[in-house]
C-alpha cells in the first residue's frame, strides 16, 4: 500500500497546491484577503484532467464585484456550501451571482450548472458569518474565457 500520491498511479491525486496563474498580481494579492484557495487542478497540473478549484470564502473583499460576467466554451458547475455542519443548507452568507444577466440572492447552500457559452457569474460577496466552502468546475483541461481574464481585476 502506498501513502497519499506515492506509487506509478500518485500522480493522479492531488494534494498540494499549484496555484493557476490568473489574473493581475494585484487582484492574486486581493483574492488571498477574502479567501484561501484549497486545491487546483487542471491539464497543466495533472495532463488529461479537467479544471476545479476549491477554496474557502471567509470574508467580504474590498472589490464589488469580484468577477466580472463571463463565458466558457465549456460547461461549467459552480457550488457554494455553507460550513454549519448542523445546518448545512443554511449559507450564513449572502452573494448576488448573475446568470444570463439575471440577478440571483444566495442565502442557501447552491449548486449553479452553466452551459457553455451561457454567461454567468457577476459575484457580490455581500455578507459571511460563516466560511463558505466554493468550488467550480470547467469540463475542459484549462480554465480560459473566465473572471480572471476580464481585465479589470
Amino acid at each position: 500500500m502506498y501513502e497519499n500520491n506515492e506509487g506509478e498511479y500518485g500522480k493522479y491525486i492531488i494534494q498540494d497546491l499549484q496555484a493557476p496563474q490568473t489574473g493581475t498580481p494585484e487582484f492574486q494579492e486581493m483574492y488571498k484577503r477574502f479567501s484561501n484557495r484549497i486545491l487546483w487542478i487542471d491539464g497543466n497540473v495533472c495532463p488529461g484532467a479537467f479544471q476545479m478549484n476549491t477554496a474557502w470564502y471567509y470574508a467580504v473583499p474590498e472589490k464589488d464585484p469580484v468577477f466580472e460576467e463571463h463565458c466558457h466554451d465549456a460547461d461549467e458547475l459552480i457550488g457554494f456550501f455553507g460550513s454549519d455542519p448542523d445546518d448545512p443548507y443554511n449559507l450564513h452568507a449572502e452573494l448576488v451571482v448573475t446568470i444570463n444577466g439575471e440577478e440571483h440572492r444566495l442565502t442557501r447552500s447552491s449548486l449553479i450548472f452553466c452551459p457553455g457559452g451561457m454567461p454567468h457569474m457577476r459575484i457580490s460577496i455581500k455578507r459571511v458569518d460563516r466560511p463558505i466552502f466554493h468550488f467550480s468546475v470547467v469540463t475542459s483541461s484549462n480554465y480560459d474565457n473566465g473572471a480572471y481574464d476580464t481585465g479589470d481585476e
